[in-house]
């Protein structure tokens, strides 16, 4: 019996995932005022940076279609398992489970489960990470499931951005205060709340001390760490995130901590410079 995951891209997949062949990207599309970017293998994250940065507009998201879901539903393997963004940051969700009910209709049965991650970037790899195990542990369907969903529950994901317009302007910090910031170099650190949404859990004056804030509080807070793998995701600031997990393996017993760029929505929304991580 054969398995796939599917993680819209929001979520960064590793190159060991994507070589297994049970991994599948489905994508999402950014606009640069009118110029098209499909979240794929072709996305160029220098050239996108270099758009945004030139335009007086915020670049918007479109979620992959329901057709897009089913096309991904319609190939030879018995289970599927989805890993979308949150759904209360994108329709992707809802694209998928209507995707889901199309693809029963007119295809007839198979095992799809979606999992609505409430999470974004390297938290949704985490989530596919931790299928692939119970997978290969040779679980069944209907016990990964809720196995994954406590996961799910369990998971904490923070960021630190150089700037916050890209979320402001898409309309994503609609529950956050305004804070003073610009010439006090005040930096939030963010994250997520139970159902998914984005909240406030602290801030520092400039990025290095609101980062070491970001992961001691994420050290502090993670039960059983020698059990968990710890993911750092960055825009355009390999070095920073290389000192990320160097820090992490310092102070934390991590089973394993990994490093990956982000993929064209996690840019949008990281912006240059950002820093997201997820356990």
């Amino acid at each position: 019996m054969s398995y796939k995951i599917i993680v819209d891209s929001c979520g960064e997949l590793p190159k060991e995932l994507k070589a297994s062949g049970h991994f599948e990207t489905v994508s999402l599309e950014i606009f640069v005022d009118d110029y098209r970017i499909v979240d794929d293998e072709s996305f160029d994250q220098a050239d996108f940076l270099r758009r945004m940065k030139e335009s007086p507009n915020c670049p918007k998201s479109t979620c992959p279609s329901p057709e897009q879901y089913v096309q991904a539903y319609d190939c030879e393997a018995e289970r599927i398992y989805v890993v979308t963004l949150s759904s209360q940051l994108s329709g992707s969700y809802n694209s998928a489970q209507l995707g889901k009910k199309l693809y029963l209709e007119e295809k007839g049965a198979k095992k799809i489960h979606v999992f609505d991650s409430k999470s974004a970037s390297v938290g949704q790899t985490l989530i596919a990470m931790k299928i692939q195990e119970y997978e290969k542990a040779g679980k069944p369907f209907e016990e990964i499931i809720p196995k994954t969903d406590q996961f799910v529950e369990e998971m904490n994901t923070s960021f630190v951005l150089e700037s916050l317009e890209a979320l402001r302007k898409n309309g994503r910090l609609s529950n956050i205060k305004a804070f003073v910031a610009g010439a006090l170099n005040i930096k939030p650190v963010m994250g997520a709340t139970p159902e998914g949404t984005i909240c406030q859990l602290g801030q520092a004056r400039g990025m290095v001390r609101a980062i070491d804030k970001m992961i001691r509080d994420l050290v502090e807070k993670t039960r059983n760490p020698q059990e968990k793998i710890l993911a750092i995701s960055h825009c355009n600031a390999a070095k920073r995130a290389q000192a990320v997990a160097e820090k992490v393996r310092e102070i934390g017993n991590f089973k394993e901590v990994f490093v990956i760029d982000t993929a064209g929505i996690s840019s949008l929304y990281a912006s240059d410079g950002g820093i997201i991580m997820a356990v």
